[in-house]
C-alpha cells in the first residue's frame, strides 16, 4: 500500500503544527481526517482551529471533520470517536498527536500544570486508543501511530524537566504496552519523534528557541505517512525517527525541510 485514500485518520491536537501536517499528508491521499482538538476558537497566540483545519484538509482532497474535543475528557473522547464512525464508517488510523508541554524543574512546576500534562499526555493517549481500537480491530490494515520519544532512563533527559519527562515518556510507555497487548492482533502501535527541533507554534512560546534552528513540520507529516501506509501486520513496538523512517523510503535529502538551511539544526529532546 502506497497511499491511505479512503481511510479514516482519528488525529488529536490536529489544529495546528506536527498534526495539521499529518492530517494534510493524508487529505492528499484522499483520506477521511477527523480533526480532534480543543481549538475551537481562534487564538492570537496560537493561530488555526479544528474549523479551518478540518477546511484545509478538504481543500487539499480529503474529507475532514472538525471535532471539539478536550481529550482529557472520556465522554468527550467517546463522542468524537462515535462522530468519526458516523461520519466515514469508522476509523483506520489513530494518531496520538496532542501534548502539553512545561519545561521547567520541579520548584518552578505548579502542580496544576504537572497535572495537565499528565492527562493530556499519558492519559490522553490511553484514552483516545481505549476508544478507538473497537474500531480498529475491525479495520483491514489498522495503526496506532504517537508522538512520544524512545524510552530513556538517563537522568539528563529527568532532572532538568521531571514533570515533562514523565509525562513524555507515559506516552511513550503506554505506547510500549499497546504494541504488546494489540500488535498480535494485527494493530501496527508504533511511536514516531523528530531527529531535530520541529518548528511549530508551540514552539515559539517557549524562551530561548529559535524556530529557524528546526525542521517544518512536513518533515514528520512525511515520515508519519511512511509508516501510515505499512502493512500492519507485524510491524508494532517500534520507536521511529523522522530521517531514519525516510531513509528507508529512499529520502536522504532533508534540506528542503529545514526552515533556514543557512542555520544549524538543533537537536530535540531525549535524543542522544
Amino acid at each position: 500500500m502506497t497511499s491511505l485514500a479512503g481511510k479514516t485518520l482519528f488525529i488529536t491536537g490536529a489544529s495546528r503544527g506536527i498534526g495539521l501536517a499529518i492530517a494534510l499528508r493524508a487529505a492528499r491521499d484522499g483520506a477521511n481526517v477527523a480533526i480532534a482538538a480543543k481549538s475551537s476558537v481562534p487564538n492570537p497566540r496560537l493561530p488555526g482551529t479544528i474549523h479551518t483545519a478540518a477546511e484545509a484538509v478538504t481543500a487539499a482532497g480529503g474529507r475532514g471533520l472538525a471535532l471539539k474535543c478536550d481529550i482529557r475528557e472520556e465522554d468527550q473522547v467517546h463522542a468524537a470517536v462515535a462522530a468519526t464512525v458516523d461520519a466515514f464508517g469508522g476509523i483506520d488510523i489513530l494518531v496520538n498527536n496532542a501534548s502539553a508541554i512545561w519545561l521547567r524543574g520541579t520548584l518552578d512546576t505548579p502542580m496544576k500544570r504537572f497535572d495537565l500534562m499528565q492527562q493530556v499526555n499519558a492519559r490522553g493517549s490511553f484514552l483516545c486508543a481505549q476508544a478507538c481500537l473497537p474500531h480498529l480491530l475491525k479495520a483491514p490494515n489498522p495503526h496506532i501511530l504517537t508522538l512520544a520519544p524512545p524510552p530513556s532512563l538517563d537522568p539528563k533527559w529527568w532532572g532538568p524537566h521531571t514533570g515533562y519527562t514523565l509525562a513524555k515518556m507515559g506516552m511513550s510507555f503506554v505506547s510500549l504496552g499497546l504494541a504488546a497487548e494489540f500488535g498480535p492482533q494485527g494493530v501496527a502501535v508504533n511511536a514516531l519523534w523528530p531527529r531535530t527541533l520541529i518548528a511549530t507554534d508551540a514552539l515559539n512560546m517557549i524562551p530561548g528557541v529559535d524556530a529557524a534552528n528546526g525542521r517544518r513540520p512536513e518533515i514528520m507529516a512525511d515520515a508519519a505517512h511512511a509508516i501510515l501506509v505499512r502493512e500492519a501486520a507485524g510491524f508494532s513496538g517500534r520507536f521511529l525517527i523522522d530521517d531514519e523512517v525516510l531513509a528507508e523510503a529512499g529520502v536522504t535529502d532533508l534540506s528542503d525541510y529545514a526552515v533556514d538551511p543557512s542555520r544549524p539544526l538543533l537537536p530535540d529532546l531525549f535524543l542522544d
